[in-house]
């Protein structure tokens, strides 16, 4: 979604078309792979091979473009491949050519915050809620509803994801809950987690909860629709809750995020926007 968001900016302000190179999803199962055009209203086509050929020449196949990646190896990218291996804002993104290749995360609103409006008009959701979702989308109206989030599956049981990307404490959890709670009337949590055991045996809350576990599978995502419908969120240093409470246009949301987003030596500044709260 960042990659998109990103590359979306930059074609709107260009004038040109987006295209996706979706290769690398090709036998890709983690997470359900590539499901931006299942899920939302994008209409961005998928690059081909001839595509990537126009535009990268010689430096068009994967395994090429993977060395490329790496640091050092500046001198041999060209000007048409633009890679982001930090975690920080490239502001060199201004003067690439119409005919780029972007590569890496661009995990950053400073991209695409410009055009926040398109981006979420892209991201909205194809199919209407169903069933429990609907019921629960309905009841947000309604209510001063939190989303929380915890993310620990496929990091706690991966020790090297484990040693990059670090988990958000339970401390973190009760001082985020705290500050929602004493800025926010009658709070109404809603918990979304891929390590639902986890969170029922450590998050005791003080107030209305309700645990999310029913999306599974193709409708994983249904989690990020609900968690977008809160009035506020408290997110994990993870891209689906930052997504959830983005996606959100309420302008008087409040959201938190954890100080620390990896547990790696990253500088992660720029990740989080400025008018979120970190703690």
């Amino acid at each position: 979604m960042f990659q998109y968001a990103a590359g979306r900016a930059l074609s709107l302000a260009r004038g040109v078309p987006l295209r996706l190179d979706t290769q690398d999803f090709e036998g890709y199962t983690l997470h359900n792979g590539f499901e931006l055009h299942r899920i939302f209203n994008i209409d961005a086509q998928t690059a081909s091979a001839s595509d990537l050929r126009q535009v990268l020449g010689w430096r068009s196949p994967n395994p090429i473009r993977r060395r490329l990646f790496r640091k050092g190896l500046q001198q041999f990218r060209g000007s048409n491949l633009f890679v982001d291996s930090e975690c920080t804002y490239q502001h060199q993104i201004v003067e690439v050519p119409d005919d780029c290749y972007l590569m890496g995360n661009w995990q950053s609103e400073r991209y695409f915050e410009h055009v926040a409006d398109t981006i979420r008009a892209d991201f909205s959701f194809k199919s209407a809620p169903r069933g429990l979702n609907a019921e629960l989308a309905a009841q947000l109206e309604s209510s001063n509803a939190i989303s929380l989030h915890v993310r620990r599956g496929d990091i706690a049981a991966n020790p090297a994801s484990l040693a990059v990307h670090g988990l958000c404490s339970l401390d973190y959890y009760r001082r985020a809950v705290e500050y929602v709670a004493t800025n926010v009337s009658k709070p109404v949590f809603l918990i979304f987690s891929d390590d639902m055991l986890w969170a029922r045996e450590n998050l005791h809350l003080e107030f209305p909860s309700h645990y999310i576990e029913h999306n599974k599978g193709l409708e994983s995502y249904n989690d990020m629709r609900l968690m977008s419908l809160c009035h506020h969120h408290i997110i994990a240093n993870s891209s689906f809750s930052w997504w959830g409470a983005w996606l959100n246009p309420r302008k008087d949301k409040i959201v938190v995020a954890p100080e620390r987003w990896f547990a790696a030596e990253f500088d992660s500044a720029d990740i989080v926007p400025s008018s979120w709260k970190r703690m």
